[in-house]
């Protein structure tokens, strides 16, 4: 497709495709760098400033993929590092003013921007090869990183062009290719990353390391909410490698010249902790407080004819509730951040996800301007939104103890696992009611779904305004049913939650899919057949359905001991059908084979959209198969990965991914599997078994084969 000036203009306006632009180090005569987002140097290497942060995703590969396309690049020439922070530049086009990386936004908001990139920097090549060699520019072709004028024999590499192309005016647009033109988007093309990770030159915050820089662990309240009552440092300050123990806003700082002097500093500290305002309930209590409220009406997130009257008057009535328990993040790699603090400047190295937000936060702390504020975004061993906190969490703490000692060396702040998993932020603890009412031909015609758990605004406590996180995935229900209502409870709980990878699709998609395959079974319906009929004024999200079916051979009869269910989902406007085939040893669920069908519009590299599903798939499933966060007293039950278990290799499933060929624009696919995996092993267990699973995790259920 191609684009008008004035469709640049508005979807380019302060997002980073700045007019002659150079990034510091970028001054070289023979450096082109037409816009934020590519630099051509003499030598030929073509970099891409990519302004995502890349935690796994594969989102430096996608980015560079949609440049180098319009720039008909040789993919071997590409090198990507992040971009600076600077919102004026670098802001995610879906966020408004924030740089950041989240929601699984960063090929969505970035892929017409990349590419456009590309495109102009082609087109100055073109321009200044024609100059060069005195010829029209439109005889002038480029492929795979070499500039030609055939007629002429002439050819010329985009490094031997880079001074020249570094003294003409820029474009405002330049053409863009045709899908039917594409030779690297929709390739499988090697990941950019890979080589680095793999031989160990991937430098990750924990890689850095500053000139006398101290290392800092923080002891905080062992109830969420607590403050420092007294502290004693005597024998924390006997342990050789500890310099000083300082108070913080959020805790008690161990500062040491490494990590293990800090931790055995930690250890040694005795604190005493004011509980007066700290959060005191367990998951008992909370869940007690929260059924008590599913009898309540709620605030009406989406309201269509009349779902009461159309329950109360059906042939059969069904009425289900759903618990969902707090869940931690738990990515691979410790949270850790380096902070150093100069008299009018502040450098930050650290896996950020919203560098604006931390950009000021980290201003505010040292008593300085948001431009002062450099960060250098790091590789971040996985996310799943733990590292995108309302305030900034991890660089707010650094930054506050490298004041606390003046400023006077870089200080590197670690969190545990066990810091993190007791004392983070978490997927919210949600109740479910749904209830619903079948005509006697089997088909829904009243639906009606109450949520009662945390919001993750704060504005939505006041229960006046919806808090969106919490009913995303259930008010976008893509069934025809003519007499719906939605509605929730935000409820205050004193334990910090976040979102958490796929937010409230995580549990919404599961009591929405497991509620639907339990009509159909009342109905006598197939479950595939069930969902079709009602998705006829949806022709994706039918699609998907219809496609995973035949691959998994839905109506093929499985071997003797496995079973089968299915599940539908949409996040980030990507379409998504999951078949799950499990076996049942005694009490457990052993997921065989997972089938995966998505649409996620124009697939920029399919291998990378195959990882994320796979991904995705083993992120739920390990979350469905295990993962819950108890409070007892207010205290964190959990402490590390021998109690909140993740995935193992041995739980692993087959897994096969199929993706609709589509030319709508790119989509989200960094949460997209999470959802559906979930409900559709519970409609498996309900297929071995006959028992509906209420409440996750499977773990902790009884499961007998029928």
């Amino acid at each position: 497709m191609t684009v008008t000036r004035r469709d640049f203009i508005k979807c380019s306006t302060a997002t980073a495709l700045v007019i002659g632009f150079r990034l510091p180090g970028a001054d070289a005569a023979d450096t082109f760098m037409p816009n934020a987002f590519v630099r051509i140097a003499s030598d030929n290497s073509v970099t891409v400033i990519c302004k995502h942060l890349e935690m796994g995703q594969g989102i430096h590969t996608g980015l560079a993929t949609l440049l180098a396309e319009e720039l008909d690049a040789d993919w071997a020439q590409i090198k990507v590092e992040p971009a600076p922070a600077d919102v004026t530049r670098y802001n995610n086009l879906m966020w408004g003013t924030l740089q950041g990386t989240g929601g699984s936004t960063s090929i969505a908001n970035s892929s017409q921007q990349m590419r456009q990139a590309g495109a102009i920097a082609r087109a100055m090549l073109v321009q200044a090869a024609a100059a060069e060699w005195n010829v029209p520019a439109a005889d002038i072709s480029v492929s795979e990183g070499v500039v030609s004028h055939t007629p002429s024999k002439r050819h010329a590499r985009f490094g031997d062009l880079a001074a020249k192309a570094a003294t003409l005016m820029v474009p405002w647009v330049a053409p863009l290719k045709q899908p039917s033109g594409f030779t690297l988007i929709g390739k499988d093309v090697p990941r950019v990353d890979v080589p680095a990770k793999t031989d160990g030159t991937a430098r990750y915050a924990l890689d850095v390391k500053r000139p006398d820089m101290l290392t800092a662990l923080v002891a905080r309240p062992t109830r969420f909410g607590g403050k420092v009552k007294a502290f004693d440092a005597v024998e924390a300050k006997k342990v050789t490698g500890v310099v000083d123990v300082v108070e913080i806003p959020t805790g008690v700082a161990v500062i040491a010249r490494d990590f293990w002097s800090a931790q055995k500093g930690r250890y040694a500290l005795k604190v005493e902790w004011d509980d007066s305002t700290a959060e005191k309930r367990g998951s008992a209590e909370l869940l007690a407080e929260y059924r008590k409220l599913l009898d309540k009406p709620g605030l009406s997130a989406r309201n269509q004819g009349d779902a009461e009257a159309a329950i109360a008057s059906a042939a059969k009535a069904f009425a289900v509730d759903y618990e969902f328990p707090y869940l931690a993040h738990a990515p691979m790699e410790p949270l850790n951040c380096i902070v150093e603090i100069g008299a009018d400047r502040c450098e930050i190295w650290s896996g950020s996800q919203v560098q604006t937000a931390d950009q000021v936060a980290a201003a505010f702390i040292a008593g300085l301007k948001p431009e002062q504020v450099t960060i250098h975004t790091m590789f971040a061993g996985g996310s799943f939104g733990r590292r995108g906190t309302f305030g900034a969490d991890l660089v707010s703490e650094t930054v506050a103890v490298a004041k606390s000692i003046d400023a006077r060396a870089p200080v590197r702040l670690v969190y545990t696992r066990e810091d993190d998993i007791q004392g983070g932020s978490y997927r919210p603890l949600v109740v479910h009611r749904l209830r619903a009412g079948l005509d006697k031909d089997g088909h829904i015609v009243g639906w009606h779904h109450r949520i009662v758990g945390q919001p993750l605004s704060r504005d939505a406590l006041s229960n006046t305004i919806v808090d969106q996180s919490t009913v995303h995935g259930a008010v976008s229900l893509p069934y025809a049913i003519a007499n719906l209502a939605i509605e929730t409870h935000a409820v205050s709980a004193g334990v910090p939650v976040l979102w958490w990878r796929s937010v409230g699709s995580s549990h919404n998609a599961y009591a929405i899919e497991t509620f639907i395959d339990e009509l159909a079974s009342a109905a006598g319906i197939d479950a595939v057949a069930f969902r079709l009929a009602m998705l006829t004024q949806q022709p994706r999200r039918a699609a998907v359905l219809k496609l995973v079916a035949e691959r998994s051979g839905w109506t093929r009869a499985l071997p003797p001991g496995r079973f089968r269910g299915v599940a539908l989902h949409e996040w980030a406007d990507s379409h998504i059908a999951q078949v799950a085939e499990i076996s049942l040893d005694k009490d457990a669920v052993k997921v065989e084979r997972v089938i995966c069908a998505v649409d996620c519009g124009t697939a920029i590299n399919p291998d990378v959209i195959a990882a994320q599903m796979e991904g995705g798939i083993a992120f739920g499933l390990g979350a469905a198969l295990y993962g819950a966060v108890t409070l007892t007293d207010g205290r964190v039950d959990q402490s590390n990965f021998h109690d909140y278990r993740p995935l193992r290799a041995s739980d692993m499933p087959e897994v096969e991914v199929h993706i609709v060929p589509s030319q709508a624009p790119p989509s989200g696919i960094g949460e997209t599997a999470v959802p559906p995996i979930a409900p559709a092993i519970a409609n498996a267990v309900f297929a071995g078994t006959g028992a509906r699973v209420r409440s996750l995790p499977f773990a902790n259920q009884k499961l007998r084969r029928a």
